[in-house]
């Protein structure tokens, strides 16, 4: 396709069937996951090692090696999938190559030591489809991942990308595509759940009393510790974004867009970057698209990383040059947001939703999921939700799920389960303002509804999986610091309410807490949560309510006992060696502060004055024979 020519819907089926023909003609195709996650374990190393090794033996016309964005199962990076027949081959490194050419694709023979090993079973499991990680996902934001390669707009139209565009370039509907919208019943993936196709004709209201067509905005600000959903999305298909974002406009009348995007995103600023300036050359933003005489572009808005700027209004004020400072929300962005103007704000997840609901029917995504939607979008949590799963958990990675699955699915049926023969404890759901969720409610279905009223919440997607080993109250003190940290300090509940709960849960973890903090803690959070400016503050206590409501025990037992029962605390904790000590002496050589003494093959001994209570004996110890009491 020659650059700057405007394509037509005809072009698309063009170049469509045109790329698949091209792929069909290869005997395998070599999906390497170049997402961030197997990048930082050297996966480019990989790809450009596969593609010179193919082209070096001629075996390049009968072998395409293909650069992916994020596969998901980030736990067994860098991963490589031989398709069409789906062969996963995970930890690849440069020096395997030679091994998959010459063992699997010139002589039909997997690679055993390459092949997935389920770390509860032992059994080999040679396909992506046999693997329990990927078997309960249902993909929809994901949908391409691992299949296409993110820098080539070609791969993307051949997965029926822009049809969607097409499709409703055509119908001349805007007034349709909001009422398909609605139908879907979608609500916002940033953490918000507020109904898309609902804004959407808010601002629609707007722009006509204003005169003003409305700004179509992306939010990709992604901050919340553990999470990388929206990063892995852009990284793996900015197109199915762009495309969102050109269907939102069309409804809507918008003109100009913007993806707001934190500066610590690399990659995914690369692939977004080409992915605009690719769709800018085949006519698909930019002036009269597909000679509709529908015209919008789409530009990038760098963050500098602050937490508080993934709040919406916070968001507006940064893109519009100001301190990053939420406001009352008296006023909406839909009606006052970028420039004081109407504008739409929806994140990541959410623009990549879009497509396919247009393609496939708001009837289709509707039966995704809980309650009925079909009047109301209020009335539950339609589609799939994608979640960064990490923590104390086998299958660390990226995983897209139908709301109303259960917690117990995604932590053992996906994730596989608490390593080491630990119990689960806890699970940490929407960031740093989520809640912590105890074992006894595990069964409990995941979407909107259901996590607010355990005293979490969606948010945008992290969940932080908590063993036996983990402190409750020093997790609560963490999120409140980290949130102290990120608190943009323009409101009073907020600025100095967090201070104060963090001194009190200090106090607690150095066991010098006392009963009466525990009922300060809960007026101090309540005050949070009714005072605050913006959400930030408005569930910032969430971390404290919710631990006080399900391991309130523990709060007791630092305060009455002056005991941690995780062995976090130093305060609280000793360390000790028990019998079970073989004399590998691996400890004392370990530890930094030559706390430890003993000579080989003879019981160990810790010396309590010099110990710093790092824990660095405990983790290394082959037997288990270093003891937190």
């Amino acid at each position: 396709m020659p650059e700057h020519k405007k394509i037509t819907k005809e072009d698309l089926g063009r170049i469509e069937r045109e790329f698949q023909a091209t792929l069909k003609s290869y005997k395998s195709m070599l999906m390497v996951c170049t997402g961030t996650g197997c990048v930082s374990a050297k996966s480019f190393d990989v790809h450009h090692e596969l593609k010179k090794a193919i082209t070096e033996r001629s075996l390049d016309k009968d072998y395409l090696v293909v650069q992916t964005g994020c596969n998901g199962f980030c736990a067994v990076g860098p991963i490589v999938v031989i398709q069409p027949e789906g062969t996963f081959y995970k930890t690849v490194k440069k020096k395997d190559v030679e091994d998959i050419i010459d063992q699997h694709l010139l002589g039909g023979k997997k690679v055993e030591k390459l092949l997935f090993k389920d770390p509860v079973s032992g059994e080999i499991q040679e396909k992506m489809s046999d693997i329990g990680f990927f078997n309960k996902q249902e993909l929809i934001a994901l949908r391409n991942k691992g299949v296409i390669d993110p820098e080539d707009i070609d791969h993307y139209i051949s997965v029926g990308g822009y049809k969607a565009l097409a499709k409703i370039l055509e119908m001349k509907d805007p007034e349709g595509v909001i009422k398909a919208v609605k139908a879907s019943g979608i609500r916002g993936r940033g953490g918000g759940g507020f109904p898309a196709g609902v804004k959407w004709e808010s601002a629609v209201q707007a722009s006509q009393k204003q005169n003003f067509p409305p700004y179509i905005v992306c939010n990709a600000d992604e901050g919340d510790p553990g999470a990388f959903m929206d990063r892995s999305i852009i990284e793996t298909d900015p197109h199915s974004v762009i495309e969102g974002m050109l269907i939102g406009a069309y409804a809507t009348g918008g003109k100009e867009g913007y993806i707001y995007i934190r500066k610590e995103y690399p990659l995914a600023m690369t692939r977004l970057q080409k992915a605009i300036a690719q769709a800018r050359d085949y006519g698909l933003l930019g002036e009269n698209i597909m000679n509709s005489g529908f015209s919008f572009d789409i530009h990038i808005h760098r963050g500098a990383g602050a937490f508080v700027c993934g709040e919406s209004t916070a968001l507006m004020a940064s893109m519009s040059g100001q301190v990053g400072e939420p406001r009352a929300k008296y006023i909406h962005n839909v009606e006052s947001g970028y420039r004081g103007k109407p504008t739409i704000l929806n994140n990541v997840e959410t623009w990549a939703n879009i497509p396919i609901i247009l393609q496939k029917g708001a009837e289709w995504f509707a039966s995704i999921g809980t309650g009925d939607v079909s009047e109301n979008p209020w009335n539950g949590s339609s589609g799939t939700k994608v979640f960064s799963l990490v923590g104390d958990i086998r299958n660390t990675g990226l995983v897209e799920v139908p709301m109303g699955i259960t917690l117990k699915e995604i932590i053992y049926d996906i994730g596989g389960g608490i390593p080491k023969g630990r119990e689960f404890k806890a699970v940490q759901t929407g960031g740093p303002s989520g809640g912590c969720i105890p074992a006894s409610l595990l069964d409990m279905k995941v979407d909107f509804d259901s996590l607010t009223q355990a005293g979490s919440m969606m948010g945008s997607g992290g969940m932080i999986v908590m063993d036996e080993k983990t402190c409750m109250v020093d997790v609560a003190r963490y999120f409140v610091d980290f949130l102290i940290d990120e608190s943009c300090g323009k409101c009073t509940p907020c600025r100095e309410g967090l201070y104060i709960l963090s001194k009190t849960l200090q106090r607690i973890c150095n066991g010098e807490g006392k009963e009466s903090d525990l009922d300060f803690l809960e007026e101090v959070s309540d005050t949070l949560s009714e005072g605050s400016l913006c959400q930030l503050g408005g569930t910032a206590a969430n971390p404290v309510m919710s631990t006080l409501k399900y391991f309130k025990e523990e709060y007791i037992e630092h305060i009455k006992e002056k005991k941690c029962r995780a062995g976090i605390c130093k305060a609280l904790i000793t360390y000790s060696i028990t019998d079970a000590c073989t004399g590998c002496m691996i400890c004392a050589r370990k530890c930094p502060v030559d706390a430890v003494s003993g000579e080989a093959k003879k019981l160990h001994k810790i010396d309590t004055d010099k110990c710093i209570k790092c824990g660095i004996c405990s983790e290394v110890c082959p037997v288990d024979a270093v003891e937190v009491n």
